[in-house]
């Protein structure tokens, strides 16, 4: 007797653009040296995410860092504000790829929808400069924001770390770093969407959606790789840590991610913590969906509940 194996749901949007992307010529992304697979993915940016549109504030800093200056972006809806939270950002990108420029249409919707001023860290990529210089810098930056330093223009009361894939895992690491060394304000909420948790092992999602889902089995493998991080430190695998005190999260995850079950694990282990989380996962829907609002429209949907819930858990926060 055969067994029926049932196709996981894929929504029509979606179907369209993996259609696309699956029929692409030339190499794939691990098949590229960094420089190339950078330019390949910044290029994608006005062909799959919307325009930025306009901001009161958008405004380019200098982060002092470990091994240098970090180059950062402020981006916010308002041309000044009273005391009150910032979000640190950390774009995604396998730790390899990814810049300011290729998550500033996110950081900027992020801005208008919550009301709040966004930071994003364009901490140091692998291979050039593998694990861990990425943590090394976005922690650096946090701390460096909750000195509310002249830089910034703005008071701020308490941090919010967000991130996608690669920069969900800074995200947690961050705030992971600042519950155990508090900074001047803490980290009072976390925003990781389908964040890489745990390297340590494989989940069955990563069999599951291994080809044809944008991020593969070959691009993770060669993320890996080039970022060198030693799997079961908790600032490479912080699942594998203490989640006992860790602020509040909003965990969103794709079920067509092969890194789904590493977001799902997290989400559960926190509330197994006593942590408060609001676990989102988009159904139907892949691997970086958050820079995807123009060629997966339905994603804009994704995205407004997934803040609508982090409005709510920073505002009950109190900052």
């Amino acid at each position: 007797m055969e067994r029926c194996v049932t196709q996981p749901y894929v929504r029509p949007d979606v179907a369209g653009f993996l259609e696309f992307l699956n029929n692409l010529p030339g190499p794939k992304m691990h098949q590229l040296e960094p420089p190339a697979a950078r330019a390949t993915y910044a290029a994608m940016k006005d062909i799959a995410d919307p325009p930025v549109g306009e901001l009161a504030t958008i405004a380019d800093l200098t982060i002092p860092g470990p091994a240098g200056d970090i180059p950062a972006r402020l981006f916010d809806v308002a041309e000044s504000r009273t005391p009150g939270p910032l979000i640190v950002f950390f774009h995604g990108g396998g730790f390899v790829i990814g810049d300011l420029d290729t998550h500033a249409s996110f950081c900027a919707e992020v801005s208008r929808t919550l009301d709040l001023p966004v930071l994003a860290v364009d901490y140091r990529l692998a291979p050039e400069t593998p694990w861990p210089a990425a943590p090394d810098d976005c922690e650096a930056a946090a701390r460096w924001a909750a000195d509310s330093p002249a830089a910034l223009s703005r008071k701020v009361t308490g941090l919010v770390t967000c991130g996608d894939s690669a920069g969900g895992n800074l995200a947690i690491v961050v705030a992971m770093a600042l519950r155990d060394t508090p900074a001047a304000v803490p980290v009072i909420a976390q925003l990781p969407f389908y964040p890489a948790t745990d390297t340590t092992q494989d989940y069955p999602s990563y069999s599951q959606f291994a080809e044809g889902y944008l991020l593969t089995r070959d691009s993770m493998d060669w993320f890996n790789a080039a970022y060198q991080a030693e799997a079961e430190h908790i600032r490479a695998s912080p699942l594998k840590g203490d989640l006992t005190g860790m602020p509040p999260a909003v965990v969103v995850t794709a079920s067509l991610d092969p890194i789904r079950d590493q977001g799902r694990a997290y989400a559960a282990a926190l509330a197994r913590a006593g942590v408060a989380v609001v676990y989102r996962e988009a159904v139907g829907n892949i691997h970086g969906f958050i820079t995807l609002r123009k060629a997966i429209p339905s994603s804009v949907g994704d995205v407004a509940g997934a803040l609508a819930a982090a409005k709510t858990l920073i505002a009950e926060a109190g900052a």
